[in-house]
């Protein structure tokens, strides 16, 4: 179990709006998490916060008003000139969803100065992904940032998009992080990469922890559930279920599940603890349209007291 630390999630990286073919909405990985992290902590007193980039454009201010809207500080957001707000275009196969990001948008050239250095060296909790670092401008900046939150709980979110990352990069961000999180798909090829001995789902994430010496690998897998492989032993998160509304896709789930995950292990809960409310989170989301939705007052309800 970890100590109390402070109640501040960063979501570091992408924001964009995911085009649907029936309407756009607010996504990306990061502000996603910042966004499900900000719900799961404010009435503790917390918050989920965003450091990305966007355009000063259409979409830029309306991207900014919507996380106003939902009580997400745009303080750590900055303006690009030179580049558009990003776009990601969403497809659906098999009920799966299906990604095509448009290259060299405004999250590609976030920037690191003193204004993010304080919010590294306060914050609780930092999570960072692959495909935020597909620009070499982006990728030093999300490294300097890790680097200067030594005390934050570091997850690093695989997200294998498009060819968008390279076996530097995966190394990289286990090198900086405590904690990896990948899904079935991902942890085979990150193994293959990363040199990590074959084996089954278990074998090679346990074998990706000792490389890296990582507190722990998060293994997730849709709604069968997430499991910790961590240095204490495997824990697997209680699966949850919510009946879908009309229009539930699984857009954002996955980001959900590391809000919770990191939302718990802040508020004191053990790893049992953390996974349930991680696949709570996901499979919430799950059930809803959009990536982002409102979590209800029943949800919020069950969530824990924070343990010191």
């Amino acid at each position: 179990m970890r100590m109390a630390a402070p109640l501040c999630i960063v979501g570091l990286g992408e924001a964009v709006f995911d085009i649907f073919p029936d309407k756009e909405v607010l996504g990306g990985t990061s502000l996603n998490l910042a966004l499900q992290s900000h719900q799961l902590l404010a009435p503790h007193g917390g918050s989920g916060v965003l450091v990305s980039r966007v355009g000063n454009d259409a979409l830029g201010h309306r991207l900014v008003a919507q996380l106003q809207a939902r009580g997400l500080s745009d303080k750590h957001i900055q303006r690009d000139d030179a580049h558009p707000t990003g776009r990601v275009l969403v497809s659906f196969e098999d009920g799966a969803p299906r990604f095509e990001i448009v290259l060299d948008c405004a999250w590609d050239h976030i920037a690191f100065g003193p204004h993010e250095a304080a919010l590294a060296r306060r914050c609780g909790a930092v999570c960072f992904g692959t495909l935020a670092q597909r620009h070499p401008v982006a990728r030093a900046s999300i490294e300097a940032f890790v680097c200067a939150a030594p005390q934050a709980l570091r997850l690093f979110d695989v997200n294998l998009r498009m060819q968008l990352f390279t076996p530097a990069v995966l190394a990289q961000g286990c090198r900086m992080a405590q904690l990896v999180k990948l899904n079935e798909d991902e942890l085979p090829v990150v193994s293959q990469l990363l040199g990590v001995a074959p084996g089954d789902s278990a074998m090679q994430a346990e074998a990706l922890r000792r490389q890296f010496d990582l507190e722990a690998v998060i293994y997730t897998r849709g709604p069968r559930g997430t499991v910790a492989y961590t240095r204490e032993g495997c824990v697997t998160g209680k699966p949850a279920h919510f009946a879908p509304q009309p229009g539930a896709d699984a857009v954002g789930a996955g980001d959900a599940c590391s809000a919770g995950l990191l939302a718990g292990r802040l508020l004191g809960m053990d790893w049992q603890g953390a996974l349930d409310l991680a696949n709570a989170a996901g499979a919430y989301v799950a059930s809803r349209p959009g990536a982002t939705p409102s979590f209800d007052a029943a949800f919020m309800a069950g969530l824990p007291a924070r343990k010191s």
